[in-house]
């Protein structure tokens, strides 16, 4: 095992290579957004620990429900939490994505050195699935994996993820409690474990602190649900919160923006629908807030990305209504496919692009829509005259246009190295006497459940894009690839400095530099970019594999590519141990969820990331001391995750 002094050198393969040419303009469709009223952070206790019906939100009717577990000291009770038939019934988790299969990566030679690199001024825990589950008086769900965001500035660092959110200073002392976003937007807990009423269900939250208006934008999908099965009815939409001032602890205007697409409340009527508004993301230039969607009809299929623009002048003073653009990237068909995850880009301090009379950029990929799961390819999207959306009648067009990089492809799953895996250990155990019989997995199951594989292997995405910067005139942007290191194929990440050119009605692009980042023996995924204007800047990402626990790392960026080896900003103490990876609870599964995306900002001079990784260990024997499964108020009994917030100056 390394330790945390060790240094990491990745491979990187550079590229310089353009393609010209202009993407059809889209229709698109304007209406209007009413605010819903406004919203505060307010403290509510937390829970205690132990089992509680049901365990998993059926919005997604994807898990077995749990049954009635004991109180959190333990109590005996006469059955079992897991309802044996309702599992076999139900479908493996995964997901929403469109890849045909995994690519193959290419061949570059990551190798660990030591070597100087910029230094961590400061970082801290953030939020973890205990604190997650446990909010709002416990009225809520286990979840994994973490969707994170982070939006940082004023002197404030806020964290959202899943569906909970917190507030810190920038020494990470927290400045308020663990708040439940169903309650910051005003709505029903997720569960009331009282009356056993479903609220909406909360997911992918995304932040954005504005320096030019001094506000936090905060954006979720809310899926809304019959409040007597917790089913979900098809209603789903994006909830827009702004906050009044500089000071994200005050007050927010709540938007709606309804995304089912099939006709109701305003919405178009695209095929198959109602849709979920899925993966949602923000962005921002001087006029403009941008949030995009991939849209998939419940009956299944994909119908494309979306792209909504409001008028950020107007979110910002608060107005009751507010005009939307909406965009349907099924009208910019590229080889018979509509864009996905089309991820808008946010600039550091002011740093938009001003041609065009306002421009907003965006990027994609390509890989998932490949027979082969490779691509060489990338989508850089341009909306132009983004001045007019604070207008009555905005006038925005939309083009893109394709531009050749080094292959990339959808990565492997990712390896764990082994250790302590107490979720594991007691759905596999036979023999450990308990106040509800032999063996451990007595406490779960009605029945002996599958083995559990340890440790679990991690999803490590699909190669869609991630995090994008605007920044001194240039698209950063990164997304998981396969890899090959010393001939073994592993997830790495691939990154991307392009130059955008949008002018008269169509948008090229140069790729300035791009590379790849691969260390040998262990895995890079879910990356995280952000860039200042000077071009210095970072990835930030997970690293796990044979040499370490899922663990935060970075690595810095100047103008000219990498500089410098990967650094690890927190080492993780043990393996992911969370139920999605276990076929208990996920029938069919062959990896648990990880991370579907990390976040960074830009704060001034400083760069903050927030990375999944995880903080604790503990063996069986601390699992099932009382309270069961908490191990000494580090976990939660499903699961382990846990987020940590960094920061550096590059």
């Amino acid at each position: 095992m390394m330790s945390k002094s060790r240094w990491i050198r990745f491979a990187i393969a550079a590229a310089c290579c353009v393609v010209a040419g202009t993407g059809a303009q889209a229709a698109s469709i304007v209406r209007q957004v009413q605010s819903a009223g406004s919203a505060q952070l307010r403290n509510i206790a937390p829970g205690a620990d132990g089992l509680q019906a049901p365990e998993f939100a059926p919005t997604f009717a994807n898990l077995p429900r749990l049954q009635d577990g004991p109180d959190a000291a333990g109590a005996s009770r006469t059955s079992s939490p897991l309802n044996a038939s309702m599992k076999q019934a139900r479908t493996r988790m995964v997901n929403r994505s469109i890849a045909r299969t995994r690519g193959n990566g290419e061949s570059i030679a990551g190798e660990d050195r030591q070597g100087p690199g910029p230094q961590l001024l400061g970082g801290f825990d953030g939020l973890s699935l205990r604190d997650q589950r446990l909010a709002n008086g416990g009225n809520q769900f286990s979840v994994e994996p973490p969707d994170q965001a982070l939006c940082v500035g004023n002197g404030y660092v806020l964290e959202s993820v899943n569906d909970v959110i917190r507030v810190f200073d920038r020494k990470g002392t927290p400045l308020g409690g663990v708040v439940a976003l169903n309650s910051f937007y005003g709505y029903a807990p997720a569960i009331n474990r009282s009356t056993r009423v479903y609220g909406p269900s909360i997911t992918d939250p995304t932040c954005y602190y504005d320096p030019q208006v001094n506000r936090f934008f905060h954006v979720v999908l809310t899926i809304d649900v019959d409040p007597a099965t917790g089913g979900a009815t098809g209603r789903n939409h994006l909830d827009l919160a702004v906050s009044g001032s500089g000071d994200p602890r005050g007050s927010w205007t709540i938007y709606r923006v309804p995304v089912q697409n099939d006709g109701s409340e305003g919405t178009p009527i695209h095929a198959a629908c109602p849709c979920l508004g899925d993966y949602p993301h923000i962005g921002a230039d001087a006029h403009g807030i941008y949030l995009t969607t991939n849209e998939f009809p419940f009956s299944g299929g994909f119908n494309g990305a979306q792209i909504y623009a409001l008028s950020k002048n107007d979110l910002v003073r608060g107005a009751t209504s507010v005009t939307l653009v909406q965009i349907d990237t099924k009208d910019h068909l590229l080889e018979g496919n509509p864009g996905f995850t089309v991820w808008p880009a946010v600039s550091p301090s002011g740093d938009f692009a001003k041609v065009n009379r306002g421009t907003q950029y965006f990027m994609s990929s390509l890989a998932v829509f490949a027979d082969s799961g490779n691509e060489n390819r990338l989508r850089v999207w341009a909306l132009g005259n983004t001045r007019s959306l604070d207008t009555n009648a905005p006038d925005v067009t939309l083009v893109d246009n394709t531009v050749r990089v080094h292959n990339y492809g959808v990565p492997p799953l990712s390896n764990q190295k082994a250790g302590s895996t107490p979720l594991a250990d007691c759905i596999n155990d036979t023999t450990l006497v308990t106040r509800f019989g032999t063996g451990c997995w007595n406490y779960l199951f009605s029945s002996k459940p599958p083995a559990a594989v340890s440790p679990e292997l991690l999803d490590s995405n699909d190669s869609r894009m991630q995090q994008v910067f605007f920044a001194g005139g240039r698209l950063y942007g990164a997304l998981d690839t396969a890899v090959e290191v010393r001939g073994t194929p592993q997830a790495g990440i691939a990154y991307y400095a392009i130059r955008p050119f949008a002018q008269h009605g169509s948008v090229f692009a140069v790729v300035e530099n791009e590379g790849k980042i691969g260390v040998a023996g262990n895995n890079a995924n879910y990356p995280a970019i952000a860039v200042r204007p000077d071009g210095s800047g970072i990835v930030a990402f997970t690293l796990v594999g044979a040499d370490h626990h899922p663990s935060a790392a970075y690595v810095r960026l100047g103008r000219n590519g990498h500089e410098g080896p990967v650094r690890i900003a927190a080492e993780g103490k043990g393996p992911a141990d969370g139920f999605t990876g276990y076929e208990a609870f996920n029938p069919g599964t062959t990896s648990a969820r990880w991370g579907d995306y990390g976040a960074a900002a830009v704060d001034g001079d400083d760069i903050w990331f927030a990375s999944e990784y995880i903080a604790q260990t503990c063996n069986l024997s601390s699992y099932v001391a009382v309270p069961f499964g908490s191990c000494n108020a580090t976990r939660v009994i499903l699961g382990n995750w846990s987020t940590r917030i960094s920061r550096i100056r590059p």
